[in-house]
């Protein structure tokens, strides 16, 4: 099937496989508006809509740190148990509703403690949501299997902290740990501390890198810190010259590291100029084992759905090819490797041969 005969329904029900996706910057905004009341937030405007597409806009800047501002909002309706219980909830409905069978939720816990909850409670409250949705979910005939990641914010001194907790809780929905917020400057063997605890504990990894930094941050990610997963890596192309790969790209291909990639985003934090040009395609077909994310569903007015129409139509995807980003999504999934298979063959693979 050529990609201009695939249309916006056919792929919303194909089975789909998100790894890189924040908590905090998939909120619904009606969700926003009415936390923030309650509160006393104050917000841009209060009307759904609006806020929606001021998100948008404000993420349009080109600027990795701007686009992380936006999230002021976000997090300022989630620091309370009945706001961390909603959206939670809520995130595993939203993806089910998208057509997504598995994803890795990401967010960082100290960043949900000014109202007083401890990082436990955080990380405790967090899950029972999850679990009611993926439970309402199940129950529509839609279920999703939803892991969660616990971040590190890179540009403080809590992420020993969040990567304990990652390993106390690695058998409660706990799935693995990643470092998130400013890139640049603040490079991941800051904290190889935390990251060899992890693989002393046996707890799977990703690190943003290569997306506000270059080569090297992704070589400290991977040859120094052992990271098995990449968050955006899509600066990985400057390794690459008129097709031929360096040592850091082969390194990465050769062993099936996955590249967790999200197109809108990279556009809107100037990491790319267009979806016709984003080097998810020519890493693609490279054969590298990217992936296809969302990052931030909110902030980036974007769904799974919304992602692969993109590419679609922009770059030319066919439905084989986005079968195979949602395979490699799974192989790469920090899950157990039966879990994987099974999802694979029972739920993925049927899914798309069922829509074409």
């Amino acid at each position: 099937m050529t990609a201009p005969r695939i249309d916006t329904e056919t792929l919303r029900r194909l089975p789909k496989a998100v790894l890189h996706d924040h908590l905090d910057g998939g909120l619904r905004p009606a969700t926003v508006a009415e936390l923030a009341a309650a509160v006393g937030h104050k917000l841009p405007t209060t009307d759904p809509d609006e806020l929606a597409a001021w998100y948008f806009e404000a993420a349009n800047s080109g600027d990795l740190v701007r686009y992380i501002a936006t999230f002021e909002h976000t997090l300022a309706v989630m620091q309370t148990r009945e706001g961390l219980l909603r959206t939670a909830e809520e995130y595993v409905l939203d993806l089910a509703a998208d057509g997504v069978v598995y994803a890795e939720v990401r967010y960082a816990p100290e960043l949900n403690t000014n109202g007083g909850l401890a990082l436990s409670e955080v990380v405790e409250t967090v899950q029972e949501g999850l679990a009611v949705g993926m439970a309402k979910a199940a129950a529509a005939g839609t279920p999703v299997r939803v892991g969660t990641l616990l971040c590190g914010m890179r540009m403080f001194d809590r992420v020993r902290e969040a990567a304990d907790l990652a390993v106390a809780y690695r058998d409660a929905g706990v799935v693995g740990f990643d470092i998130a917020g400013a890139e640049d400057g603040f490079p991941p063997a800051d904290h190889l501390d935390a990251f060899e605890h992890l693989r002393r504990e046996s707890v799977p990894f990703t690190i943003h890198a290569g997306e506000a930094h270059g080569l090297p941050s992704i070589h400290q990610a991977l040859q120094v810190c052992g990271a098995q997963r990449i968050g955006h890596g899509v600066r990985l192309t400057e390794d690459i010259v008129d097709g031929k790969l360096g040592r850091l790209a082969s390194w990465v291909r050769d062993r099936r590291i996955a590249l967790e990639m999200c197109p809108t985003s990279n556009l809107q934090t100037g990491c790319a100029t267009s979806i016709a040009e984003h080097p998810i395609t020519a890493l693609k077909d490279l054969g590298f084992r990217v992936t296809l994310n969302t990052d931030n569903r909110l902030v980036s007015g974007t769904t799974m759905t919304r992602e692969m129409s993109l590419l679609v139509e922009e770059a030319g995807w066919t439905v084989e090819d986005l079968r195979t980003v949602t395979v490699n999504a799974l192989k790469s999934a920090f899950i157990p490797f039966d879990e994987r298979k099974a999802l694979i063959e029972d739920v993925v693979l049927p899914g798309y041969a069922a829509a074409l």
